[in-house]
């Protein structure tokens, strides 16, 4: 039996949870909702502010501690959120956003447009950092590496797009005649 599963998720009383006829358990918070599918063998108990995960076959141990740290994401999503920051390091790198788009200046001959996601929410302080939030871990995750993406950091000068807590291992670039 999995340690992690068998550990219950607490959640405030501001959330609800419920379990409904498809074997998902939803967790409504005051801004969003978020669903958590069900192993058929994993059945979840919940009482007093807490989820509890019974797992009844052997053979879904695997998933037992998987979906109670889906859980555990998914309230904490409702109540306090996800954030991820990215930095943008190089002359001439800017961000700005305007309306459902994220416009990214990053030294290429175009402009390029990101279109939001529904459900995220991306800000922009001193047109150098950008803050991805939203309820789903996942969707903040992906979002963040999508941006990431467009301008990975590079080795030698550090200039890209970078994760504010992520450190670009430098490399010494050519050494000098003799």
């Amino acid at each position: 039996m999995s340690r992690v599963g068998r550990s219950p998720v607490y959640f405030q009383k501001t959330v609800q949870v419920s379990v409904s006829a498809e074997n998902e358990i939803v967790v409504k918070g005051a801004k969003s909702a978020q669903k958590v599918k069900l192993h058929p063998a994993i059945k979840a108990k919940i009482e007093d502010g807490k989820i509890q995960l019974i797992c009844e076959d052997h053979a879904a141990t695997a998933h037992h501690g998987l979906i109670r740290a889906l859980l555990q994401n998914a309230v904490t999503g409702v109540t306090t959120g996800w954030t991820r920051e990215l930095e943008l390091n190089g002359v001439g790198y800017r961000a700005s956003v305007s309306g459902k788009k994220l416009e990214l200046s990053l030294g290429y001959s175009h402009p390029i447009s990101y279109a939001i996601p529904e459900g995220i929410e991306i800000k922009v302080d001193k047109q150098t950092k950008i803050a991805v939030t939203g309820a789903d871990r996942a969707m903040v995750g992906q979002v963040a590496a999508q941006v990431r993406s467009f301008r990975p950091p590079e080795p030698y000068l550090g200039k890209g797009v970078k994760y504010s807590d992520e450190r670009i291992r430098r490399k010494a670039g050519k050494a000098a005649g003799k």
